[in-house]
């Protein structure tokens, strides 16, 4: 009589075993491989309550989570081992498997991914197993498993091994991938330090990462003569930008011709640009060269570009287009050689539906945009600017101040800076001057950017408690102002004379005492 072979069993070990390997084995083949997937699929076959892959950084030594079951992103985020630290460390120091029977009688047990030691009434092992690829230890995995007491873990220990060989070679290609991005990431931060001490770092300064998109784009651009929109709100130093775009490019030691469109009068701006013939106007008694003339070979920077009369913005789109000028009073063009920057806070979009800019001139300047973001946008730079102008202050005013308290700088960093760079510039001068000793503190910042709580200001109680306060404080102002007249006081608080006695009452405010000797006669009182 012929025996049937166990594993034709579907509830058979063995069989399950096999299929395990198979899928893990489909899985692992692709490309976009998820991990947690697999651990998913092994949480299922061990009856395991948490499994966790982990591979080593050569690089910096640390021991991360790469796939996982059972534990929040958050959770595998923040748990990352030493080598020899824990269980995980000392598995990948020793290259061989640990098993803790029960987790929250180890002391070795770290449990930084916040694990529950013990589950209905069940305390919780952990079997951790080194995974290897060419006999380099190159992470681990482990699961967290109930533990009944009889149970031997060999079975999942020597199954653990098997899977992990397979895993080996797949966790390698993950090794290598994070630490050639560490190594990437690593040449950025150098190149972008390094880009930044080419672009003035006299004069700019910025670590945050909008800066670092403004230095890459100046870097771009400096090199070509394409014409540069300087874009942001006043204050946050786009002139700066005009000059690292000059001096880093081929012209730097030609001329460099800054002009403030909105400071020259419409009537002579014209002139100030282009130049004038003799004789061309009343008072125009020599022959004048304009700015462009005198930019030639060089860079010419239009700053406030937006506020140009639409009469020459005609004259400027011609010296866009073909590179040449004619004087105002002259009829002979005139070829220059200028690379143009530009320079505005306004909505130039919105000045073209309103017909103030013109849109052909717009598409001519608008060739290569930068954007300055204001100082509310990179406040992790004030820190840094703060520093920069302490500097420039102790030079200017013979000071001596070494550092500015962390209390004042959260104060500048909470603070919305409408002026931007240059309010914070005209912030830390003030408080230099102010300062008596070697350090910049919170009284020594404007009263604008000081809050209650900064000040030690913060008033106490409910805010149906400040409110009152406040509200009694505006009616004995009322009252004092109109002489202890109750109806002109209502009046002008907006109340009627009911609403007026209502809070009089509440408040405990005799009119009396507000009334002149002049008033004391009047009966018109509010009681």
């Amino acid at each position: 009589m012929q025996s049937l072979c166990k594993y034709n069993n579907p509830d058979c070990y063995g069989t399950r075993e096999l299929e395990l390997l198979l899928e893990l084995s489909s899985l692992l083949s692709n490309k976009d491989i998820d991990l947690d997937e697999v651990m998913s699929l092994m949480a299922s076959h061990f009856d395991a309550e948490r499994i966790i892959l982990t591979i080593l950084n050569r690089e910096n030594s640390n021991i991360v989570i790469e796939g996982a079951f059972g534990i929040s992103k958050q959770e595998k985020d923040q748990a990352v081992y030493q080598i020899g630290q824990g269980i995980i460390g000392k598995v990948i120091e020793t290259g061989e498997a640990i098993e803790i029977l029960k987790i929250g009688e180890s002391k070795e047990f770290l449990n930084l991914t916040q694990a529950p030691t013990v589950v209905s009434g069940q305390d919780v092992s952990f079997i951790c197993t080194p995974i290897r690829y060419k006999d380099q230890v190159i992470g681990t995995m482990s699961f967290h498993k109930l533990y009944s007491g009889e149970l031997s873990f060999d079975y999942d220990v020597r199954l653990l091994k098997i899977i992990g060989s397979m895993i080996g070679r797949t966790m390698r290609r993950r090794q290598e991938y994070a630490e050639e991005l560490e190594q990437l990431v690593r040449e950025n931060q150098t190149l972008r330090g390094e880009l930044r001490n080419r672009i003035l770092p006299e004069k700019i300064k910025g670590n945050s990462s909008k800066m670092n998109e403004v230095f890459s784009l100046i870097e771009s651009v400096a090199y070509t003569d394409a014409t540069v929109l300087i874009r942001g709100e006043s204050g946050v130093g786009k002139e700066l930008v005009a000059d690292a775009i000059h001096y880093n490019s081929l012209r730097k030691d030609k001329p460099f011709i800054k002009v403030n469109c909105a400071a020259l009068p419409e009537s002579l701006i014209e002139s100030e640009l282009f130049g004038h013939e003799k004789g061309s106007f009343t008072g125009a008694t020599v022959q004048r060269i304009g700015r462009f003339e005198m930019a030639n070979g060089g860079t010419i920077f239009l700053d406030e570009f937006g506020d140009i009369p639409p009469s020459t913005q005609v004259k400027l789109l011609r010296v866009l287009q073909e590179r040449e000028i004619e004087r105002v009073g002259g009829t002979k063009p005139i070829k220059v050689d200028v690379r143009v920057l530009c320079a505005t806070n306004r909505n130039l979009e919105e000045l073209i539906t309103k017909d103030k800019f013109r849109e052909d001139l717009y598409y001519r300047i608008n060739v290569f945009p930068i954007y300055i973001p204001s100082l509310r946008e990179r406040i992790s730079d004030i820190p840094v600017l703060a520093d920069f102008f302490i500097d420039k202050f102790n030079k200017r005013h013979g000071k001596n101040i070494m550092r500015i308290t962390a209390s004042a700088i959260d104060t500048l960093m909470v603070y919305h800076w409408p002026g931007n760079i240059r309010e914070l510039e005209n912030c830390i001068e003030r408080a230099c001057i102010l300062c008596m000793d070697q350090v910049i503190r919170i009284n020594n910042l404007p009263a604008s950017l000081q809050t209650a709580a900064t000040s030690k200001t913060m008033q106490e109680g409910t805010l149906e408690i400040i409110l009152g306060k406040m509200e009694k404080q505006l009616i004995v102002d009322a009252l004092i102002s109109s002489k202890g007249n109750g109806a002109k006081a209502a009046e002008v608080l907006g109340l009627t004379e009911r609403m007026m006695g209502i809070r009089i009452k509440k408040y405990g405010i005799d009119p009396k005492r507000f009334k002149t000797r002049d008033s004391k006669h009047k009966s018109d009182d509010i009681e």
